[in-house]
């Protein structure tokens, strides 16, 4: 009994034909990730509407699928304005945004994947520039939180009708020149100085009005005391302390008409 062998050329086609129906196959599916939404392009036309997360089917080759982050995400961002003064704030931002899962087909349509460059960084140097210049860069430093606050609410006026909504904005750094900071350290310098000088005028007349109490307490006692005692003399108590004091000796020198005697 003869077994029937496949020629060569058979065996490769069949190979071939298997390879091409796994390559199809394997393009008949698309997973799209945890947290994202895809976006469906035909032959380079949006489709409208987008897939959730999990698998999906596709058209094989002629279809593919552009995935749209809907997690928070962070963008820095360094930016430069000026304050009310004109000093040039060199700011370092952290903006946490998100895109609207309803709205990334649209996003993508109207804007393309590079959304951040297109509208997202220049809304915040905009809005930054809008928002500093309502500062002295002294009080850019001091109210930070209201700068961020701020920056908040302006992104999200500008940014929502295309889907973006800003969650968080961070200052990291505010930056500036070498002479305003140098000026802002000698104000400091000179603001402890003067503080310094109050303190120790203020301790001086504390001590001072703590002196004239303490004299003025004093010379009353010694007032009340001399009062008592004046109050207590009588003609009688004076005779005896004048005969009490008096030693018994006779005064040594006398005189009459300016002359002085000695008597022994």
């Amino acid at each position: 009994m003869e077994t029937t062998r496949k020629s060569p050329k058979k065996i490769i086609i069949g190979i071939i034909v298997a390879v091409i129906i796994i390559i199809i196959g394997a393009n008949c599916f698309t997973v799209v990730d945890a947290g994202h939404t895809g976006v469906v392009v035909t032959l380079g036309k949006v489709k409208e509407g987008t897939l959730l997360e999990g698998l999906h089917l596709k058209a094989p080759f002629i279809q593919k699928i552009v995935e749209i982050d809907n997690r928070i995400v962070k963008l820095e961002v360094q930016t430069e304005a000026f304050s009310k003064d004109l000093q040039t704030v060199n700011t370092t931002l952290a903006i946490n945004y998100r895109v609207d899962s309803s709205m990334s087909y649209s996003l993508y349509k109207n804007v393309g994947a590079n959304y951040e460059d297109v509208l997202i960084t220049p809304a915040v140097n905009e809005v930054l520039k809008s928002i500093t210049a309502q500062y002295t860069a002294e009080q850019s430093v001091t109210n930070r939180d209201l700068i961020s606050d701020g920056l908040v609410t302006g992104l999200n006026t500008k940014l929502n009708a295309a889907g973006l909504y800003v969650t968080d904005v961070n200052i990291i750094n505010f930056d500036f020149s070498e002479a305003f900071i140098t000026a802002i350290e000698e104000k400091q310098v000179a603001q402890q100085q003067l503080l310094k000088a109050e303190t120790d005028k203020q301790t001086a007349i504390t001590n001072a009005q703590a002196e004239a109490e303490s004299i003025k307490i004093k010379a009353q006692a010694e007032a009340e005391a001399n009062s008592i005692i004046s109050a207590s003399l009588t003609p009688e108590i004076i005779e005896y302390l004048k005969v009490d004091k008096w030693n018994g000796v006779l005064p040594q020198v006398t005189g009459n008409s300016g002359t002085f005697v000695t008597l022994d």
